[in-house]
């Protein structure tokens, strides 16, 4: 399987009307986990780069909710890079899969879906850490 196909591009339906956009993101149907925990990403410079870490145990799904984002996914073998840029599309990243978020719109909004609550022993911040323990 190669990472595009571990880290899917997700589409969401837009269920709006005249009366405006409504996209509903179900756990565990519109994305493959029970969603545990969400945050969000807002305010950020064009030059600060987020992420910088693989999870041990958790699963993401990242939304730019407002303005636009690019996220790099790496396995340490295979890259490629998804620019998040409408309301109603998403990336899939599964377990012990690097991530870095950059070149933030100054409206961005990085939605953030979890499928754990936080435990930052599970992850992993340091980019030859990570590749050590891909290569075992």
């Amino acid at each position: 399987m190669t990472l595009k196909e571990k880290c899917p591009i997700l589409q969401f339906s837009n269920l709006g009307d005249e009366r405006g956009k409504l996209v509903v993101i179900e756990g565990a149907q519109a994305i493959p986990f029970d969603i545990k925990r969400v945050f969000y990403i807002y305010d950020s410079d064009s030059m600060v780069v987020r992420g910088q870490h693989a999870n041990r145990e958790s699963e993401f799904v990242l939304i730019n909710v407002a303005g636009h984002s690019k996220v790099r996914i790496t396995d340490g073998k295979e890259e490629f890079v998804v620019s998040l840029d409408k309301p109603m599309m998403g990336v899939y990243i599964p377990k012990m899969i690097w991530k870095d978020m950059y070149e933030f719109s100054s409206d961005s909004v990085l939605l953030v879906l979890a499928s754990t609550h936080y435990d930052g022993g599970e992850y992993i911040r340091n980019y030859d850490d990570y590749l050590k323990e891909m290569a075992n």
